[in-house]
């Protein structure tokens, strides 16, 4: 983010909002959506947050950069790995998020459904 200087507090939460895809914003920006920091009492600055598609989008990247490969290229158990923790960070909650899973871990809506299956039996 430019324009705010070598702020402690921006620098500490901009690895967060990074994360979930979210831009920091002056705030004289901020809109009735965005959410609006304070630190020690003052407001510091807003997050505008993502859509849930656009951050299912963003999870989906950060994983693949912390794998180091595409996603459709994991070997069966990573892509289970991969599909519990999508569950857990509410992937599926999102419309058509089983279909979005599906086609970056390069299988059918069934397996992704096999997949979350298995581990409520487990």
């Amino acid at each position: 983010m430019t324009g705010f200087g070598d702020d402690p507090f921006l620098t500490a939460v901009k690895p967060l909002v990074d994360a979930m895809g979210g831009e920091m914003l002056p705030l004289d920006q901020a809109g009735a959506d965005d959410v609006v920091l304070s630190w020690e009492g003052a407001d510091v600055v807003a997050v505008r947050l993502p859509q849930l598609a656009d951050s299912l989008d963003h999870i989906l990247a950060a994983l693949e950069r912390k794998r180091g490969k595409p996603l459709a290229d994991l070997d069966r158990k990573a892509k289970q790995e991969v599909v519990r923790i999508l569950e857990a960070r509410g992937a599926f909650s999102v419309r058509h998020g089983v279909e979005t899973v599906a086609s970056a871990l390069g299988v059918s809506r069934f397996t992704v459904y096999n997949y979350l299956n298995r581990e409520k039996d487990s």
